[in-house]
């Protein structure tokens, strides 16, 4: 190893890396994991299943791909602190596991496009309760996390409240920072997409209350008293709105340095 370059090597490999570019090191221990890999030696469902969709990286690939088909480059675009060649390699071993496989569309430029499979797809009610269940630890963002309108989108299926909206029919416009989705509810069927929808029954900006609307510590009224929170619309219809997405209320962990005993 030199100033400029790591280099990792054994009988039959040898990775190198740039040192200028420290996300490369990433990949390469990755790598490095993937070519040295073994199973957990456990007869059981939960290991197979780390097994094959539990490396870093893994659940957020199929979290953007339960919205739609996407390419590496456009996974990428969502996902942009993941190394392409990582990327790469967990496209590789999601589809050798037949968690996913290539789609008949591509993207744009050419870029082959991957989909879940029907295997993969059983996996979506798992990754909308990983995402509430993770979401008891949200608080403010933090300066390098991004909100996506695949996030934001999956985020809203994760919380519908099916029960609540039976017969409910209402359109609505959500703007999260810089994102900009929409959805229709029809009688306990949510359809979400990407962008504006003209003539939506209510444009809502939630700004940072957002989760405390979700987790009923903030009613629509407080927050629209607030002015934090702003919309374009009826007021009861953005109170019927807030109705129909909900986080559970888990008890947040509490980290061990913070237990005074």
């Amino acid at each position: 190893m030199d100033r400029d370059v790591v280099t990792i090597s054994g009988d039959e490999f040898q990775l190198t890396t740039n040192g200028s570019d420290p996300s490369r090191l990433d990949s390469v221990v990755s790598e490095l994991q993937s070519m040295a890999r073994t199973t957990y030696g456990q007869y059981c469902g939960l290991s197979r299943a780390s097994e094959m969709i539990g490396e870093r990286w893994g659940l957020l690939i199929l979290r953007d791909l339960l919205v739609d088909p996407k390419s590496a480059a456009e996974l990428h675009s969502g996902l942009p602190r993941i190394p392409s060649r990582l990327l790469a390699m967990r496209l590789k071993e999601l589809d050798y596991s037949g968690v996913i496989r290539p789609a008949e569309s591509t993207d744009p430029n050419g870029g082959q496009r991957y989909e879940l499979t029907a295997y993969g797809r059983v996996l979506e009610d798992v990754l909308l309760a990983l995402g509430r269940w993770g979401a008891a630890t949200l608080a403010m963002p933090r300066p390098e996390d991004v909100v996506t309108e695949d996030s934001m989108m999956v985020a809203l299926q994760a919380t519908f409240q099916e029960h609540v909206a039976l017969d409910v029919q209402l359109s609505f416009e959500l703007r999260v920072a810089e994102v900009v989705i929409h959805g229709e509810v029809d009688r306990g069927r949510l359809v979400v997409g990407r962008g504006p929808l003209p003539g939506a029954d209510v444009v809502i900006n939630p700004g940072p209350l957002f989760r405390d609307l979700l987790t009923r510590e903030v009613s629509a009224a407080a927050a629209l008293a607030s002015d934090q929170t702003s919309i374009t619309g009826d007021p009861a219809v953005f109170e019927r709105f807030v109705d129909l997405f909900a986080l559970p209320a888990l008890p947040a962990p509490v980290p061990a340095h913070a237990v005074t005993r």
